[in-house]
């Protein structure tokens, strides 16, 4: 049964019908070469038995390889006519004329070859055949080079990646949050951490391990990494976690397993929830044994009123959007007050993300914001280092 293609292979097969229709020979294909083996990524026609997509060929033992290395020319009419060809596989296969071409991308790497071959001699192939060849080859370049690029990056993701989750996660520190009046801290936001030469901010690392769908995987081992600060603070500690992965078994196996009245988890306001029904449902188990649930950045995203009014949150977390510099901003004190009277009205807490001065945390005080994090009082640390008390206008490092 021939195997449907996608969009991309229906497009280079159809490149290929056309080679081989023009050069009057039995097959065509295009092969990826990667040093060692030769994949056959579409063949047509598909229905061929000597070789069909997916298929695969010893890189060094080929026709094409030779070609490629000069053993043999690019256009073969013949190929008993070349002694040393004459232990190839595709020789004692039956394969006596062939044309191969390279298949370059934009950066100059060969991703393979383009090449139409038959089961019969072709006095008729010439150099001129060739050029037509790599006005081919140049248009399957042009097809899959987006396809490339995409793995690429994958490939690229899943290797920096690799490590991080087979050694448990990310490393994950805690960031306090203070009660602004008073300066004691009540709990501490969990925050992950990779490696500094990535250069990469948290948010976008799980965003490329969506990519290469391990967002859920890194998501709940960042949760499991969290929970096991659980008994080396006081306080509580805030969680994040996508919509997404919290439906997954592994993440509410290990949601099931904490300490839930010291625990707040944080849904982001970035990602969109398509079922409030089903979420609701999901967490009334936990909620019923403590847990609280927190939105996160909210005043940042799309749909703010929605989540807190279909959420029922018991904390609503200010983005720093609105926070960072609310001092001299009228029209950010507006918004922060608007939204902490809405959370006083649904019986929500409100913390501040993103204080960075003395002067916003006084201002968000007098705005009737409860709770703050941020630069102000410290950054993300260890468990060890953090302390009972902050005083405005300290920043420890």
């Amino acid at each position: 049964m021939v195997q449907q293609r996608s969009e991309t292979g229906q497009q280079l097969a159809d490149l290929l019908r056309a080679a081989r229709s023009s050069l009057g020979l039995s097959l065509a294909f295009l092969s990826r070469m990667d040093g060692v083996t030769q994949h056959i990524e579409v063949a047509e026609p598909a229905t061929s038995a000597y070789l069909c997509d997916g298929s695969t060929r010893v890189q060094e033992t080929s026709i094409c390889q030779a070609i490629m290395e000069g053993r043999l020319p690019a256009v073969i009419g013949d190929i008993t006519e070349f002694p040393s060809a004459a232990e190839l596989p595709a020789v004692r296969d039956g394969i006596r004329s062939l044309i191969s071409v390279p298949v370059v991308l934009s950066d100059g790497s060969v991703y393979g070859t383009f090449c139409a071959a038959g089961f019969a001699a072709s006095r008729d192939l010439a150099e001129r055949d060739r050029a037509l060849m790599e006005v081919l080859a140049h248009a399957a370049a042009m097809i899959i080079e987006p396809d490339v690029r995409t793995d690429r990056r994958n490939a690229e993701i899943g290797s920096r990646l690799e490590p991080v989750i087979h050694g448990g996660g990310p490393v994950v520190l805690l960031q306090p949050i203070v009660d602004l009046a008073t300066g004691r801290r009540i709990g501490s936001e969990a925050l992950s951490r990779f490696p500094l030469q990535w250069n990469l901010p948290p948010d976008l690392v799980f965003a490329e391990a969506a990519l290469i769908g391990q967002r859920e995987r890194l998501e709940v081992l960042a949760l499991e990494q969290a929970a096991a600060h659980l008994p080396h603070v006081s306080g509580y500690v805030a969680m994040n976690v996508s919509p997404r992965t919290l439906t997954t078994p592994d993440c509410l196996a290990v949601l099931g397993r904490m300490p839930l009245d010291r625990v707040v988890l944080e849904l982001s306001e970035h990602d969109p929830i398509e079922d409030y029904d089903g979420l609701r449902l999901i967490l009334a188990p936990f909620r019923a044994r403590g847990m609280r649930l927190a939105i996160d950045d909210v005043g940042a995203g799309f749909s703010s009123l929605r989540h807190i009014v279909a959420a029922a949150p018991d904390v609503l977390k200010l983005d720093r959007s609105i926070v960072t510099g609310v001092a001299g901003d009228p029209v950010l004190s507006a918004v922060v007050r608007a939204l902490t009277e809405l959370a006083g009205v649904i019986g929500a807490a409100v913390v501040a993300e993103g204080i960075e001065t003395g002067a916003d945390a006084a201002t968000l005080t007098g705005l009737g914001v409860g709770l703050g994090q941020g630069w102000h009082f410290d950054r993300a640390t260890t468990p060890e280092a953090l302390r009972d008390e902050y005083r405005a206008g300290i920043l420890h490092f």
